[in-house]
């Protein structure tokens, strides 16, 4: 897996009622979506392991597209993204990602739904890993993957953020203001 080095990434802290992330973005599209209410150095660290030597720059302005589309799906007025991304991954993550993409709104599947979707179907433990490393969480819907029983299974950005955006995407959830 490729690093990029000496890039600058532009950044914003997204708030909308009771959510609140950085995002961060190169010139070419999103490369990352944060955690639920963790602070500014859960961005940095990424960025210093993920782009050696690249520079962090608040730019509210440049990232208003990502905020916009972010913000229509966290209020329930989008279903799918249609902003640029510019992530990297090994191929077989690259290939998890794009089934991420592909599950339904408001839909779940499992790891192991997911490994048989890639033709892998033995790989579900490193579909997990794959699924871990997802650097730009909702755009990329990891958290529509749960357990083959049902069951909310891990997620960066914590369960409770994974609850959420499910009940979101199934009209349960409102938010608190």
């Amino acid at each position: 897996m490729e690093n990029k080095k000496n890039a600058i990434l532009y950044w914003t802290l997204l708030t909308d009622k009771d959510w609140s992330f950085y995002i961060a973005a190169t010139e070419k599209g999103l490369s990352y979506v944060g955690s639920q209410q963790q602070p500014f150095e859960e961005l940095s660290e990424w960025v210093r392991r993920r782009f050696p030597g690249s520079e962090l720059v608040q730019d509210d302005e440049k990232m208003a597209p990502y905020v916009r589309e972010l913000s229509e799906y966290l209020q329930g007025n989008r279903q799918s993204f249609g902003i640029p991304f510019d992530y990297q991954g090994t191929p077989f993550q690259l290939a998890v990602w794009k089934a991420l993409c592909e599950i339904p709104y408001g839909q779940t599947w499992s790891y192991s739904d997911i490994a048989t979707h890639i033709q892998r179907p033995a790989a579900v433990r490193a579909v997990g890993t794959a699924i871990g490393a997802n650097p730009i969480l909702i755009t990329v819907p990891c958290h529509r993957v749960i357990g083959k029983n049902g069951t909310l299974t891990g997620y960066r950005g914590g369960l409770d953020m994974k609850t959420k955006l499910l009940q979101l995407e199934r009209g349960e959830y409102t938010a608190d203001i």
